[in-house]
């Protein structure tokens, strides 16, 4: 399948870095508004630099457009490549409200087209060999799920110090604005919808607690007040509640405790591919039933080779991608594709918008089940 990149910020490194690891895939061209991003990029790689969208999705060359974009530029980017007949594999948001979310489905769906919306670590080694634990009812009937999206307070840190391996920084003022609900809900989002099916309502509430002045003091966040916090609880329409928190401002946290019949079975740490999965059971002494301090490991279905770049997370960002070429080669929808993205992103909005009124929100979306990967 042949890729083009629209966006080489920040994220472009993480794609870059993993896109190696799929030579099903093949990097066509490139384009940014920062034109010698762009330049720089295609400079190195020896392909094609854009100067336009019309230019890029005029290209026959081109199979699919990798939206990287700033997100609130998702919808419109996104909507203009499926017009003109391509593929669309877009960073997370798909877009920022739920008809607009709702319009890229349907455009796609009418064009016979697949669009799909990051992120993709439900593909992964760990998350496959839960959902592989789960089918397999390890830990029993499941009841509830604990998430946790925790990321620290990171207007401490020094985060105009981060910077990609092509030397492009964080785009800090996009991720205050645009918020960490939105940027990283999709997380857990995706791997619970896959393990436990489609969500029918959801009971949230978000703040801001960070005053704006204070993440950035040198600019004005536009808007100032988007939640930095969330917590949701999530009904699923097979009886599994979870409960997923999401923060700039918890300790990091990224662990997660499906909780069932017969113990607990959970991981530290959903950024990794390959996280240990760990089961406790319970145990039962005298009239007392508690859970073991012991911790068994669960295998994972396969080894997870260590991906080239620096970062906070271990993650194959290509992954998705080249499951959509696999889908095209195949003749089928791509796992990620269509009403499952649309599902989550419908989800992730709905919790940033729950803000402190906590008014249960029905679904209005729903998607067919997911089939796992090959090797798992």
């Amino acid at each position: 399948m042949r890729i083009a990149i629209l966006g080489c910020g920040y994220v472009s490194d993480y794609y870059l870095k993993t896109l190696p690891l799929h030579p099903q895939l093949t990097l066509v061209g490139c384009l940014d508004q920062q034109s010698e991003r762009a330049q720089r990029l295609a400079q190195r790689l020896g392909i094609r630099q854009y100067n336009t969208l019309e230019e890029m999705v005029s290209d026959t060359e081109v199979d699919t457009i990798l939206n990287l974009t700033n997100p609130r530029a998702h919808y419109h980017l996104s909507k203009i490549a499926l017009q003109a007949g391509k593929h669309v594999y877009s960073e997370k948001p798909l877009a920022m409200t739920i008809p607009e979310a709702k319009e890229l489905a349907e455009l796609a769906k009418d064009k016979g087209l697949q669009l799909i919306s990051a992120p993709c670590s439900c593909l992964s080694e760990t998350a496959q060999t839960l959902w592989k634990a789960l089918r397999e009812n390890v830990v029993g009937p499941v009841r509830l799920v604990y998430a946790e999206m925790d990321d620290g307070l990171v207007h401490k840190m020094p985060y105009d110090q981060w910077v990609s391996g092509e030397g492009i920084p964080w785009p800090s003022q996009d991720e205050f604005e645009v918020g960490c609900t939105l940027e990283h809900a999709g997380y857990y989002l995706t791997w619970l919808t896959m393990f436990f099916g489609p969500a029918i309502s959801v009971t949230a509430f978000s703040s801001c607690l960070i005053p704006a002045e204070e993440k950035r003091p040198d600019v004005t966040l536009v808007p100032g007040d988007t939640p930095d916090f969330s917590v949701a609880c999530i009904k699923f329409a097979s009886g599994v509640v979870a409960r997923l928190t999401c923060s700039i401002v918890a300790p990091h946290d990224h662990s997660l405790r499906i909780i069932g019949d017969g113990g607990v079975m959970g991981i530290e740490d959903c950024w990794y591919y390959g996280d240990p999965i760990y089961i406790q059971r319970l145990v039962k002494i005298r009239r007392r039933v508690l859970m073991s301090p012991l911790k068994q490991k669960y295998p994972l279905v396969r080894k997870v080779r260590r991906f080239n770049y620096r970062g906070a997370q271990q993650m194959d960002f290509c992954r998705g991608v080249a499951e959509l070429a696999t889908a095209l080669q195949e003749g089928r929808p791509s796992r990620l594709a269509g009403d499952f993205s649309l599902h989550n992103n419908e989800l992730a909005i709905a919790i940033q918008q729950a803000l402190e009124i906590g008014t249960p929100y029905l679904l209005t979306t729903r998607f067919d089940p997911m089939t796992p990967m090959p090797w798992a």
